[in-house]
């Protein structure tokens, strides 16, 4: 846009308290392009209290429960950005196009795709499950493995590779990040498009051969067009998630504030979890972190929440 010779380009990041040693945001990068570009930067840092403060307004906000923590990332970024422009643009989509993702490397030649994808992406096993649902709650067959093994068994796939791709864009793009930044940006009378996804980019990203989307540690297509336009520190750091530590690293309001939720009347009726895993969970919330780096705390305290709130 810059360089087609738009002029007062507004750019906003927002970021927050490190927890546990973990940097919660990212405005060095935030900055490189703000300053290349010469945008009017909005930097937004928002502080324990305002975080928590926060929380009843976005879990109000999600149409379905949304366990990333980087909805609350959205909600007080829109609430910000709507008071100053009332269309943005996100970048949501591109590792899932352009094969951005730890999960897609190990699909390549893999001889058993749907046991390699769930190696690689689900957080917990069926059996692992069992063992902290209340068992009337539990199916009796891993529906989410049979889920991926319907979309992989279907045609026009022709590597694992794209299988995933296929069923990442398709089924988890579409009910998980769009729909979280779709539902953030809404709550704020705020709109939000998403360029990654213009249709014919996608369907040409679909003709792109896999080891050329996984080159240079995934998405190596989209960061050789990226080299021609911004500054090359931004394209090879570390791959990372939207930082919320405090809510990765549940300690003390943080942890009062969840306990309360699993443990009141309307969590004790429904009876959801299995007791013990909780307690197992409250004794030392930092140590039971996701192969997906999710908090199992958060994501069971998110659940019941939203339940509570929705009055389900």
């Amino acid at each position: 846009m810059a360089e087609l010779g738009q002029k007062d380009l507004m750019t906003f990041s927002v970021g927050f308290e490190e927890a546990n040693g973990e940097k919660g945001d990212e405005f060095v990068y935030s900055d490189l392009i703000a300053k290349h570009y010469g945008t009017k930067h909005h930097q937004i840092f928002v502080p324990h209290q305002r975080l928590m403060e926060a929380l009843p307004g976005t879990i109000g906000a999600m149409s379905e429960p949304m366990v990333s923590y980087d909805n609350v990332g959205f909600y007080l970024l829109s609430q910000e950005v709507s008071k100053h422009i009332k269309v943005v643009q996100s970048g949501q989509g591109a590792d899932e196009v352009f094969a951005g993702y730890h999960w897609y490397p190990p699909m390549l030649g893999a001889t058993d795709p749907v046991e390699t994808y769930a190696k690689a992406f689900f957080d917990r096993s069926h059996a692992t499950l069992k063992t902290q649902l209340n068992g009337a709650y539990m199916a009796d067959t891993d529906v989410s493995r049979a889920l991926v093994e319907a979309h992989f068994a279907q045609p026009g796939a022709d590597t694992p590779v794209d299988q995933a791709l296929r069923l990442d864009s398709q089924v988890m793009l579409v009910d998980d990040p769009v729909k979280r930044v779709d539902n953030m940006t809404m709550a704020w009378g705020l709109e939000a498009r998403v360029p990654f996804l213009d249709h014919e980019l996608v369907e040409l990203a679909g003709r792109i051969p896999p080891e050329h989307k996984l080159a240079q540690g995934g998405k190596g297509v989209l960061k050789e067009a990226a080299r021609l336009v911004i500054p090359s520190e931004v394209i090879d750091r570390k791959k990372g998630y939207f930082p919320v530590p405090a809510l990765k690293y549940i300690q003390g309001p943080y942890l009062e504030m969840v306990r309360e939720a699993l443990t009141n009347q309307a969590a004790r009726d429904r009876g959801l979890f299995d007791r013990g895993y909780l307690d197992t969970l409250f004794a030392d919330p930092t140590q039971h972190i996701t192969p997906l780096r999710g908090s199992e705390l958060w994501q069971v305290a998110v659940l019941e929440m939203w339940m509570q709130q929705h009055g389900v």
